[in-house]
């Protein structure tokens, strides 16, 4: 009788062990510090969305990028939505892409390389004079995630600095998008140290196989999980982003979509 109850006892202690401990591991889960496991590793920028015309969901949240001066969206509650362009080399359609933005009103943010202001300064003057913002996509488009020294990091940053201004006569805003949205907690703290903002977005597509370029029909798809507050990347190497882009800022704004400036989400947060 007395080893019949002994074995109780060790069998509900046992379970009682591992019910207490399974919990706590659960809860470590859900503790705050949870959602900067973007400081564990390297991270490639990645969204997921679960509801068309819904906000998406980044792989580091906008409460977390604030800590570092970071975005990936607006306002989710304002119909404002903010319109990028990388460009990491010319290929002819800027001019375009350019006369669309002037015809409708619009001003974007063009994300630019060393590259790009040597070969086509008259386009970078021509973004400044039309009023949008050109900001800094690093001298060289690097893996900005393998650079761990801050020397190394500034060098991307004020290397094309000091080209634009040699060109334009103009100190760049300190904007930043890192190359491939390749980046890394480490990263984010280095631009935040040298006084940039960082920028990713909300919404993009393959647009930037220069020999792959997709359909009128699956752009549109595609950019159709437009949604309050996004952040739009789009490259200006594409072919279907210059055919389509009258078309498609009139269709946002048919939405009630009013185009902003990055700068205004700045000021605004």
């Amino acid at each position: 009788m007395v080893v019949v109850l002994r074995k109780k006892y060790l069998i509900a202690f046992s379970l009682g062990f591992l019910l207490f401990a399974s919990t706590a591991w659960g809860l470590s889960l859900y503790e705050p510090k949870a959602v900067a496991t973007v400081s564990s590793a390297n991270n490639n920028w990645g969204l997921s969305f679960s509801e068309s015309g819904k906000p998406p969901t980044g792989n580091a949240t906008a409460e977390f990028l604030k800590n570092y001066n970071a975005y990936f969206i607006g306002d989710t509650s304002d119909k404002k939505i903010y319109l990028t362009f990388d460009a990491g080399f010319e290929n002819g359609y800027t001019p375009t892409i350019l006369d669309v933005l002037k015809k409708n009103d619009v001003k974007a943010t063009f994300f630019i390389v060393g590259n790009y202001i040597q070969s086509s300064p008259e386009l970078v003057k021509r973004m400044v004079e039309e009023g949008h913002t050109v900001g800094n996509h690093t001298f060289s488009h690097p893996d900005m995630s393998k650079i761990s020294q801050l020397e190394s990091f500034k060098k991307e940053l004020i290397s094309l600095e000091e080209l634009y201004k040699e060109v334009t006569g103009q100190d760049m805003i300190k904007f930043y998008r890192p190359p491939q949205g390749k980046y890394s907690e480490e990263n984010l703290k280095q631009a935040n140290e040298l006084g940039y903002k960082t920028f990713f977005w909300s919404l993009a597509y393959v647009d930037w196989l220069k020999d792959k370029q997709p359909s009128k029909e699956y752009a549109f798809e595609k950019l159709s999980r437009i949604h309050d507050g996004a952040i739009i990347l789009l490259h200006s190497t594409s072919k279907t982003n210059c055919d389509i882009l009258d078309e498609l800022i009139n269709k946002w704004k048919n939405d009630g979509y009013q185009f902003s400036d990055l700068r205004d989400l700045v000021e605004s947060n």
